[in-house]
C-alpha cells in the first residue's frame, strides 16, 4: 500500500522547509503554517488580484527560481514566539521577531546575504530594494497560485529523474518543495490520478500536475544549480512540459458532511483511483 514517507511545510516563501510528522490541511486547501511570510520587492509589497483572490507572484519577491543561493540558508520559524532564525551551515546569520524592528533586522541580513552572492546584481534591479517582509506569520498566503493547494509527488518519480540525470537516489526530494512525499507507487504514477485521492482519513480531489521551474535546478543544501531538471524532463524523459508531482484540494467524502480538510501524518496510507 502506498504511504506518506515525508511531510514538509515552508514558513517563509522561497526558504528551506520544516520537516513535520503531521500537517493540518485547512478547508481552503492551504497547509497550516505554510508560506506565512515572504520577502517581497519594494514595488510588489501589496498583493495583486486574480480570480477575485489575493495573488503574490513569486517572480516579484525572493524565490528559488531567481535566487538559488537561498537554498544554502537554513531557516527555522518559532510560531509561538513569532521569531525567525536563519543560519548558513553552523554560522548564525540572523534571529529576530516579527515586530517592526525585528522585520528590519531580518530584511537587512537577508539583503546583505543575497547582495554578496552571484544573484546580487539581480536584486539591485530597479524597484526591488528595499525588500519588505510581508505576512502576519499565521495566515498561509504566499503559494505560487491564487488559491491554496497541497502539493504531492512520488519518491519513485524523483528516483527515475535522478537516474536520467546520473544522480540516482542522490536527487533529493526537497528540491521539488512538495508538501507530501509518498512511496509505494510506480514512477510518474501520480500524474495519472483522477478523481478522489485519500491520505489517511482525509479525502482530496486530484487537480492539475505541477509544471516545474528553475527552482528545481538548485541543490537544496548548497544553493548551486547542479541539475538540469527541466530539459531532462522534456528531453530524455519526453514530457511536453517539465512536470513532476500533482496538486490536491481537500474535499468532502461522498455522502459525508462537514468541512473539507483535516490532519495527515507520516505513515498514512494513500488511496487513489
Amino acid at each position: 500500500m502506498p504511504r506518506v514517507v515525508a511531510l514538509y511545510r515552508y514558513p517563509v516563501k522561497g526558504f528551506t522547509p520544516e520537516t513535520r510528522e503531521s500537517l493540518r490541511i485547512q478547508p481552503d486547501g492551504r497547509v497550516e503554517g505554510d508560506r506565512v511570510l515572504a520577502f517581497r520587492f519594494a514595488d510588489a509589497a501589496t498583493p495583486e488580484s486574480r480570480d477575485g483572490l489575493d495573488y503574490w507572484p513569486k517572480a516579484k519577491g525572493l524565490a528559488l527560481q531567481d535566487f538559488p543561493a537561498l537554498a544554502a540558508l537554513h531557516l527555522c520559524y518559532d510560531e509561538q514566539a513569532r521569531r525567525v532564525r536563519i543560519s548558513r551551515g553552523a554560522d548564525p546569520l540572523v534571529e529576530a521577531g516579527l515586530d517592526p524592528r525585528g522585520r528590519r533586522v531580518l530584511v537587512e541580513a537577508v539583503t546583505e546575504y543575497v547582495l554578496a552572492t552571484d544573484e546580487g546584481p539581480r536584486l539591485r534591479r530597479p524597484g526591488r530594494l528595499p525588500l519588505v517582509l510581508v505576512g502576519d506569520g499565521e495566515r498561509s498566503r504566499f503559494q505560487d497560485r491564487p488559491r491554496g493547494f497541497v502539493s504531492v509527488h512520488g519518491r519513485a518519480s524523483v528516483a527515475a529523474l535522478g537516474a536520467r540525470l546520473g544522480l540516482g537516489l542522490g536527487l533529493d526530494d526537497r528540491r521539488f518543495r512538495s508538501n507530501v512525499i509518498i512511496d509505494g507507487i510506480e514512477a510518474w504514477g501520480e500524474l495519472a490520478w483522477r478523481g478522489e485521492v485519500r491520505i489517511g482519513g482525509v479525502p482530496f480531489t486530484a487537480e492539475e500536475p505541477i509544471i516545474r521551474c528553475l527552482a528545481t535546478h538548485a541543490n537544496p543544501d548548497t544553493g548551486i544549480r547542479d541539475a538540469k531538471v527541466l530539459t531532462t524532463l522534456t528531453g530524455p524523459i519526453g514530457q511536453r512540459e517539465p512536470t513532476l508531482g500533482r496538486l490536491l484540494l481537500p474535499s468532502v467524502a461522498a455522502g459525508g458532511g462537514g468541512e473539507p480538510g483535516g490532519t495527515i501524518r507520516v505513515g498514512d496510507e494513500v488511496e487513489f483511483g
